[in-house]
């Protein structure tokens, strides 16, 4: 027979009594200490919070995540967060998927009833988050800027694509390595307005198409199908270039698809009509063979049109700057709603959510070129680099002036260059008029990661002298280690690492920029989870049992 006792949890400043098996508890309740006795010295300790300086860094702030139901429910999840931390953070139910409808409008009456809440409790509200790419509802934003459908009686040129380079996106075009792109000043486009694309073909190639341009369209061409190219050019130097039917970029199908283009040091417009042959055929990408001239190439105002012999219903894409229109329309009806609808609790926003480029650290993310989840959607697609300024701007607007507003990235740690490419885009921002107070860091580690790392990381965020933020913390044994196979040796290193972090934190960080730190999973994760799944990442087991991980919180609070 199973020998019972009673594991003692503190929860809300009263004891819970939570009977289980003694072999249950040693090999994962309990987290695997060495005895129940190590287990009750666990159990001894205050809440976390009470180990904070109030006195000497009053504006410190600990942290949890927690899910909107679990808070509200006023259960275990939401006693233990109230005795522990200072500060709650939704996973999910302030994103603009969970507020923003189908039809656009946003369902703000679960948000506010948390917000209040939390206030009454004497918890604060991390405002989680405005502008994302991911856990959005883009089905509703993709709908705001998808095709005009007209109906015509006559035949007409429909767009099929095109590019006037007002914005940054670029998800119909792209070059090849031996280009280099920029785009001009304002007012240095075509006629003086606006703005071009300016490639650079920097020598003499040995062939021209080494050095190219694409436009890239959908449906590719058919058989017998009449297009018109229409666009304006100029180059530094007197230059002509063919184009290639390529079946996507870089797949070459056809030498010639629109002719010969020549181009002088004046704006010229291009229009060159065709009817596809068998040999264009399934083709999507018209390449422009800039190679043959060394010079800097001028383009804008592209447009390709697919004749439509007999009309009727008629699909008109948008242009580049209409989407940005919508898009940042879109953006102030999200930021300005939610904004207002919690400015009376929540002072302190998440305004922009993992905008920097895993693999060019130095540039933003993009959904250009690769599937994307159903609730995925880019603003920095459609309103260029400056996205995240507009968001910045418009939650300073709409919100309290003293209002403190975060820019948050993930692996910070574990890739400098993407630390130091987050810096430069807070600079960026900054130079666009925006104001940025702080940089968050999200930290979701293990407890074998490159300490070395971290103090780098920590050392370059300090030197911004902007406030610091561990906004994500949660922190798994070794890379698939899963809670069943996790010993006590591990979760001896997992308390070590928790210390280790929290004491660089407030080693590195100086006083008047240390905003908080916030514990992403309280909680083991369950294996049915869809974050860090059946992972041992939290301060209690699932079954609300302190773990050795939360001595290494404490102790990382006391050595500070």
């Amino acid at each position: 027979m199973k020998q019972l006792y009673k594991a003692t949890l503190i929860l809300a400043g009263s004891v819970v009594l939570a009977s289980c098996s003694k072999y249950e508890a040693l090999e994962y309740e309990v987290a695997k200490p060495a005895t129940i006795a190590d287990q009750e010295q666990i159990n001894a300790y205050e809440p976390l919070k009470s180990y904070l300086d109030r006195q000497g860094n009053p504006g410190f702030k600990l942290g949890a995540a927690v899910s909107l139901n679990d808070y509200v429910s006023k259960g275990l999840m939401y006693r233990l967060v109230n005795s522990n931390f200072d500060e709650i953070t939704l996973g999910y139910e302030m994103k603009h998927g969970a507020v923003v409808q189908a039809n656009g409008e946003l369902s703000l009456t679960p948000v506010t009833n948390l917000v209040n809440l939390a206030k009454s409790a004497g918890i604060s509200v991390y405002g989680h988050t405005l502008a994302w790419h991911a856990n959005q509802n883009a089905t509703y934003l993709k709908g705001l800027i998808a095709p005009t459908i007209t109906s015509s009686t006559g035949p007409t040129w429909d767009l099929v694509t095109g590019a006037d380079f007002e914005t940054d996106a670029a998800a119909n075009y792209q070059v090849n390595a031996n280009l280099t792109t920029s785009f001009t000043a304002a007012g240095e486009g075509a006629g003086g307005n606006g703005r071009a694309f300016k490639m650079t073909n920097a020598s003499v190639r040995a062939n021209d198409w080494e050095a190219q341009f694409f436009l890239k369209f959908s449906p590719a061409v058919v058989a017998g199908e009449q297009y018109e190219l229409s666009m304006k050019i100029r180059s530094d130097a007197p230059a002509s270039f063919s184009t290639q039917a390529h079946v996507t970029a870089g797949a070459y199908k056809h030498w010639d698809f629109f002719g010969t283009i020549s181009s002088t040091t004046q704006w010229t417009t291009y229009t060159k009509q065709i009817t596809v042959t068998a040999d264009m055929a399934t083709s999507g990408a018209i390449a422009f063979n800039l190679g043959k001239t060394a010079t800097n190439y001028y383009f804008d105002d592209i447009t390709l049109k697919k004749y439509n012999a007999t009309g009727g219903q008629v699909k008109v894409e948008k242009t580049a700057e209409e989407k940005r229109m919508l898009i940042t329309q879109a953006m102030e009806t999200w930021i300005k709603g939610i904004v207002t609808a919690t400015k009376d609790n929540v002072k302190v926003w998440d305004v922009v959510n993992e905008p920097m480029d895993d693999g060019k650290p130095d540039e933003l993310k993009t959904g250009v070129g690769r599937t994307t989840a159903a609730d995925e959607f880019y603003w920095q697609d459609y309103m260029g680099k400056d996205y995240a300024v507009k968001a910045f701007q418009l939650a300073r607007q709409y919100g309290n002036a003293t209002d403190i507003h975060f820019i948050n990235d993930y692996n910070l740690e574990y890739s400098i260059a993407k630390c130091r490419g987050l810096i430069k885009y807070v600079e960026y921002i900054e130079s666009k008029g925006a104001k940025v107070d702080g940089i968050g860091t999200q930290m979701h580690i293990n407890a074998n990661g490159d300490r070395e790392k971290i103090i780098e990381m920590f050392t370059l965020l300090a030197a911004t002298g902007k406030l610091i933020k561990v906004s994500e913390l949660d922190m798994g044994i070794a890379s698939g280690v899963k809670t069943p196979q996790a010993t006590a040796a591990d979760y001896a290193a997992q308390k070590e690492m928790y210390t280790f972090v929290i004491q660089k934190y407030f080693e590195i960080i100086p006083k008047a920029q240390q905003y908080g730190i916030t514990i992403w999973s309280p909680l083991d994760s369950p294996a049915s989870s869809s974050w860090r799944a059946g992972e041992p990442v939290g301060l209690w087991t699932e079954g609300y049992v302190r773990k050795p991980a939360y001595v290494g919180v404490v102790e990382g609070l006391k050595k500070k």
